[in-house]
C-alpha cells in the first residue's frame, strides 16, 4: 500500500470537500444512516467472524465487548448520524468581529483542520463516528482500525464510500488502510506534509508510540481513571443508584467509574451499602486496607485489600476501588495524584464544596451529582465524537464538529495601507 499517495489523495479531496455545501455533506450522512439500517445482517455477519478470531486470539472480555456490534448498537450508530445531520454546519461561522480605529474590519472564520488520521483499536463504531464527523466538518480522514476488526471495518467502509458516491463527494475523502501491517502505521506517522492531526484511540501503549514517533500533531485521550467523591453532605440514598450506573452500565469503557472516594464521616454507614448493592451485579472491590480494618470486613473473593497500583488502574471491568478520605481537600489531592484527567465528580449537597471541587479538579469533564458515564459526544448532544481528549491543546473532552475545525483571520479594508 502506497501510504504517501493515499495521504496525498486525501489532502486533495479535503480541499474540494471544504467547498462542498452543507446540504451535500448531510445528504451523504443520510444515505449512510439508511445503509446501516438496511445492511445490519451483513455487518453483524462480518463482526461475528472478527469476534470469533478475537476470542481465539485470547482478547479479554473488555476488548470483545468493544469489538461487538449488535442490532441495538447499529441502530444507535444510525441514530447518531441523524443527530449529526441536525447539528449546525460549523464551516464559515463568523465570530469575534471588530473594526479597528484605522478602519480595518477583522473577523475570525471557521474552517476545517484539513486531513485527520485516526488510529484506533477494537471499536468498529468509531469507523462510522469518525467518518461522519470528519465529513460534516469538512475534513478528509484516514482510518486505520485494528486487525481484530478488519472484516467489520471493510464492510462499514464499503457503505461509507457508497454514500459518498451517492452524494457526489470524492471517495478519497475517507481513506481506509486495509492492511494490518504495522509498518504502514510507521509510515503514516511521518506524513506531516499531508496530514494535519493524528488521533490515536486505544491503550496507553498506542498513545505513547504515537507521541514518540509521530511528526504530525497528536491529540491523545480516552484513557480514564475516573473518580466519584461522596461528600459528607451527599444524599446517600440517591448516590447509590448513581454510583451503580457509573460502574456497571458499561464497565468496559473509558468513562466508567474506577475509584470511589468516601468522606470518612459517612464511610462506616455508606461503604457497606455500596458493597451490598454492587456485589449483586458481580462487582468486586479493592478497598484501602485501613478502611477494611475500620469496617471489620473480611477479605474474600468480593473484597480485597487494595494493592500499590490499584488506584492507578483503569479497570475496564467490574472492579471498583474504594478509599475513605478525611474530606474534600484529601479527595481533591487523591484525584490530582491518580486521575488521568478524563472524568471526575462529586456527590454533595454543599454548594461551596461543589464550587471548590469544580474549580480545583483539572479534568476534561467535572461532574456535580451526575454519573461519569455522560462523558460522550452523543450524550453531550454532539452527535458523536472522534475522541475524548484529556489534553489542553487544542480541545478537551468529547471532540466533535467544532473541535475538528480551526479558524482563519479575514481582514477587510478600503485599499488600506499600514502607517
Amino acid at each position: 500500500m502506497d501510504i504517501e499517495r493515499l495521504c496525498r489523495d486525501a489532502k486533495t479531496a479535503s480541499r474540494k470537500l471544504a467547498l462542498t455545501p452543507a446540504r451535500q455533506r448531510n445528504a451523504a450522512l443520510s444515505v449512510l444512516a439508511d445503509w446501516l439500517r438496511s445492511s445490519q445482517e451483513e455487518i453483524i455477519t462480518a463482526n461475528r467472524l472478527d469476534i470469533a478470531d478475537g476470542q481465539q486470539a485470547g482478547l479479554n472480555s473488555a476488548l470483545i465487548d468493544r469489538l461487538t456490534l449488535n442490532p441495538e448498537r447499529i441502530q444507535g450508530m444510525a441514530a447518531d448520524l441523524g443527530t449529526v445531520i441536525g447539528l449546525p454546519d460549523p464551516l464559515g461561522e463568523v465570530f469575534e468581529e471588530q473594526t479597528l480605529d484605522n478602519g480595518l474590519r477583522l473577523r475570525k472564520q471557521r474552517v476545517p483542520l484539513g486531513v485527520l488520521a485516526v488510529i484506533y483499536e477494537s471499536r468498529p463504531n468509531v469507523t462510522i463516528d469518525v467518518a461522519a464527523l470528519a465529513l460534516k466538518s469538512g475534513n478528509a480522514v484516514i482510518l486505520r482500525g485494528g486487525s481484530e476488526t478488519i472484516r467489520t471495518n471493510r464492510v462499514l467502509v464499503t457503505g461509507i464510500h457508497a454514500s459518498l458516491q451517492n452524494a457526489g463527494i470524492d471517495g478519497d475523502t475517507v481513506q481506509f488502510i486495509d492492511d494490518p501491517d504495522r509498518e504502514l502505521v510507521n509510515r503514516l506517522l511521518k506524513m506531516h506534509d499531508y496530514v494535519d492531526m493524528l488521533i490515536p484511540r486505544g491503550g496507553a501503549g498506542l498513545h505513547k508510540f504515537c507521541r514518540d514517533h509521530s511528526s504530525i500533531p497528536v491529540i491523545t485521550g480516552g484513557i480514564g481513571i475516573c473518580h466519584l467523591f461522596v461528600d459528607q453532605s451527599a444524599d446517600l440514598a440517591r448516590s447509590l443508584p448513581l454510583i451503580r450506573n457509573a460502574k456497571i452500565q458499561r464497565p468496559t469503557v473509558c468513562n466508567a467509574l474506577d475509584t470511589l472516594l468516601v468522606h470518612r464521616a459517612v464511610a462506616g454507614e455508606f461503604v457497606p451499602q455500596v458493597i451490598e448493592t454492587l456485589k449483586k451485579d458481580g462487582v468486586t472491590f479493592r478497598i484501602d486496607e485501613a478502611l477494611i480494618r475500620e469496617l471489620g470486613l473480611e477479605a474474600d473473593e468480593t473484597v480485597q485489600a487494595a494493592g500499590p497500583q490499584d488506584f492507578d488502574t483503569e479497570w475496564l471491568s467490574l472492579v471498583l476501588g474504594i478509599k475513605a478520605v478525611a474530606g474534600l481537600e484529601e479527595a481533591i489531592a487523591h484525584i490530582a495524584a491518580h486521575s488521568t484527567g478524563h472524568s471526575d465528580g462529586i456527590l454533595t449537597e454543599d454548594d461551596d464544596n461543589a464550587m471548590r471541587f469544580t474549580a480545583e479538579v483539572d479534568s476534561a469533564a467535572v461532574y456535580v451529582n451526575a454519573s461519569t458515564r455522560f462523558t460522550d459526544g452523543s450524550q453531550f448532544g454532539l452527535g458523536a465524537e472522534v475522541a475524548i481528549s484529556t489534553q489542553r491543546l487544542h480541545a478537551r473532552g468529547p471532540m466533535a464538529l467544532r473541535e475538528l475545525t480551526t479558524y482563519k483571520w479575514v481582514a477587510q479594508g478600503d485599499y488600506l495601507v499600514r502607517k
